[in-house]
């Protein structure tokens, strides 16, 4: 029951994943010991025993490495590892669905709350099944807050938060599927909100929800994500009301009216990349976009700035009668006139 094996470092903080991967030789080995319901065996088993129920999972080490096993990548964890380290790993066949539902979510909550920013591009496009099935099955196995995916084009896209709009939409209990949000590190290009200058049909009635982000989809995404984009429902601005005053600043027009609709591709909200309020017009503006990515918790300056390059790009609340929120490249939050160009960073969900 003694696996000897050589294993190699996964992350920086010296926490090693012995079951997948390598350990870099430091001159000795690690031993794993594996029981299956007391029986000694020379492999992990599958997440689900012969009797229907999950397998429990006890890690003991010796000396001061610590062990723990992740259940969302089925696969132990050590930290401290010395020169003669030992790890035995019990496998009991009595743990029920629900008790291992809720080690995966606190799998998936503590990938949510983990900036990693590992380079996951020669993962998606060599093992692109697995990479979509750790995200549809809600495990997130290897997959933390902050990855990214560089495409032939050199566009990085940034995962921005896990699961973070599962079971929003107006249809019964929401979206059901399991996704990453996906936005990209840059601004992809260039243009204005309204050419017309004014903020009248919202955000939905914009040029830019109209003719530019379906153009964006089609050139940009579609070639790198193709049938993985996830649709979801939003409610988005539809109106604007000329005498309403902004909640915050001293402006008249204010969104007055949302609906419904499908959608794959949208700009972000003040809420999701500030976690608050600072200048959209009123609740109709927000919608489903009233959480701040865990990216931009984690990551603050991710917010106007990547790769030692600042930029300002737009926001889908509206502002005034001729003006939407405007993200900074200064860090500032801001206002822009609705027939300015600025960047186009926009969000969508993959699974």
């Amino acid at each position: 029951g003694i696996i000897y094996r050589s294993y190699a470092s996964y992350q920086e903080n010296k926490s090693y994943n012995v079951i997948k991967g390598t350990i870099p030789d430091f001159g000795y080995d690690v031993k794993v010991a594996i029981t299956v319901d007391n029986d000694k065996e020379d492999k992990v088993p599958e997440r689900k025993a012969s009797n229907n129920n999950y397998y429990r999972v006890s890690v003991t080490c010796n000396n001061e490495t610590e062990g723990e096993w992740d259940y969302n990548a089925w696969n132990l964890k050590i930290d401290n590892i010395t020169s003669d380290s030992k790890c035995n790993i019990a496998f009991a066949s009595n743990l029920s669905k629900e008790e291992y539902q809720n080690y995966i979510e606190a799998g998936v909550a503590t990938r949510r709350n983990t900036y990693r920013g590992k380079d996951l591009t020669n993962f998606f496009e060599t093992q692109t099944d697995e990479f979509y099935k750790q995200i549809s099955d809600g495990t997130f196995d290897d997959i933390y807050i902050g990855d990214y995916i560089k495409d032939e084009s050199g566009h990085i896209w940034l995962i921005a938060d896990l699961d973070n709009y599962l079971y929003t939409g107006n249809q019964t209990y929401g979206l059901k599927k399991h996704h990453a949000t996906i936005i990209s590190a840059l601004g992809l290009i260039t243009a204005p909100m309204n050419e017309s200058g004014t903020t009248e049909g919202g955000y939905y009635g914009s040029d830019m929800v109209q003719k530019t982000l379906p153009d964006v989809l089609k050139e940009y995404i579609e070639p790198v994500f193709r049938n993985h984009i996830i649709e979801y429902r939003s409610a988005l601005s539809t109106e604007v009301d000329t005498e309403s005053s902004n909640r915050v600043i001293s402006a008249k027009g204010a969104s007055s009216n949302w609906s419904w609709f499908d959608r794959e591709l949208d700009l972000m909200s003040e809420m999701n990349v500030y976690g608050g309020i600072v200048t959209s017009s009123s609740l109709f503006d927000t919608g489903i976009d009233n959480r701040q990515y865990a990216l931009f918790h984690l990551k603050p300056e991710f917010i106007n700035g990547y790769g030692g390059n600042r930029f300002n790009y737009w926001l889908k609340d509206v502002a005034s009668l001729t003006s939407f929120v405007h993200s900074g490249g200064g860090g500032e939050s801001s206002i822009n006139a609705a027939s300015a160009s600025s960047g186009v960073r926009p969000r969508f969900l993959i699974g």
